[in-house]
């Protein structure tokens, strides 16, 4: 079990790391000042001075004509806000009755709590979960993410089947319209039929009604093939 001291690490800061860690997960290892401006919603020279600050506490290491990216204790700081952040999630909609739509916001006020016991506490109580309400994998006390098996519902052909796991977009709009079709984690869903003009699929819900959705919805459902 390991325990990062982050008091020295304020607010902003905290989002800042997230918000770069989950960049090198999906753009690659290192990361370009205009991009975390845009994700930010701030000016480059905001950034730049974040930036800056970050770095004398080595939280992040720059490379010329490269970028930036997380050094090791920032990657831990930053894993360990989202360990926060998806047993939060898990609380509220597990304990509180949230729903997974509305949850997001509320953890994000939450992540910042520095507490580990209290964290660690939260975790046991919950039954230590291996994902959040969205699908997410929740890093362990050590930082680790579980191994996932979860795939696009779209890389899958006609006739095959999966389990629905999670989703890549959590936009609540995309989260409102699954439950608006019914669609449900752990539901198992089955390409009945893909359109070859617009790619449109055909769903088959086991006890629920066929669903008829784009191929930008297909694109957004993680199932792991059954």
């Amino acid at each position: 079990m390991y325990y990062l001291s982050r008091m020295s690490t304020s607010y902003t800061e905290e989002n800042y790391l997230k918000a770069i860690y989950k960049l090198q997960e999906s753009n690659g290892e290192t990361v370009a000042t205009s991009t975390l401006a845009q994700v930010m919603g701030v000016h480059a020279p905001s950034v730049t001075d974040m930036l800056k600050r970050m770095a004398g506490k080595k939280l992040i290491s720059y490379q010329k004509s490269k970028g930036f990216k997380l050094t090791e204790k920032g990657k831990q700081v930053a894993v360990d806000i989202i360990r926060r952040h998806r047993l939060w999630e898990v609380f509220l909609v597990d304990k509180l009755g949230f729903r997974w739509d509305e949850v997001h916001t509320i953890a994000e006020e939450l992540e910042h709590i520095q507490s580990s016991p209290l964290v660690d506490k939260l975790d046991a109580y919950l039954g230590y979960p291996k994902a959040d309400p969205h699908g997410d994998p929740i890093p362990d006390a050590n930082g680790v993410l579980p191994k996932s098996r979860s795939v696009l519902l779209s890389s899958l052909k006609a006739g095959k089947a999966g389990k629905f796991t999670g989703v890549s977009d959590h936009s609540v709009s995309f989260l409102n319209y699954l439950d608006k079709m019914g669609i449900s984690l752990g539901d198992t869903i089955k390409i009945k039929h893909v359109e070859d003009f617009d790619k449109t699929y055909t769903l088959e819900l086991k006890g629920k009604k066929p669903a008829v959705v784009s191929h930008k919805v297909a694109n957004s459902l993680l199932v792991i093939e059954q």
